[in-house]
């Protein structure tokens, strides 16, 4: 027996799938996400190779916190100069740019490598309950915690 590698022309068309953040916690929401990405919920599974769909998630800014993480996790950014580190606490970000808090913890939860950076341009992140890729007939999936 031999392992099945997925090559360029066994990867079928991509599909498209609608996530719904509302009530969901932050890190396991990411950890499906990813997988789903790396396309890691299919057979045809291939480390190297881009087998994954693409995501759609809407209501950002209603993703939920365990435990005191609202209040004392702050995300860090630096400007390269000296001194030029800013911190920013959940609760600020979260109004600001709560798409952010989606796309941080499913970039943290990708491989780091080329590959990587051509999954997270297949995810879309929206506030709110609509977004812009009707078109392309998104598939409701209902993930359970």
């Amino acid at each position: 027996m031999s392992t099945t590698l997925a090559t360029a022309k066994d990867i079928e068309n991509k599909r498209w799938l609608l996530l719904d953040a509302n009530g969901k916690v932050l890190g396991r929401l990411a950890v499906k996400i990813a997988n789903i990405l790396r396309g890691r919920d299919k057979p045809l599974y291939t480390p190297h190779m881009d087998t994954g769909d693409f995501v759609i998630v809407i209501n950002a800014e209603k993703v939920r916190l365990t435990g005191n993480k609202n209040n004392n996790k702050e995300y860090m950014f630096y400007s390269g100069y000296q001194g030029g580190e800013k911190y920013v606490p959940v609760s600020r970000m979260r109004e600001k740019r709560s798409e952010f808090l989606i796309e941080n913890a499913v970039r943290g939860m990708l491989p780091k490598n080329k590959l990587s950076r051509k999954l997270i341009t297949k995810l879309k992140v929206y506030k709110g309950d609509k977004h812009l890729h009707a078109s392309q007939q998104p598939v409701v999936v209902n993930i359970n915690e």
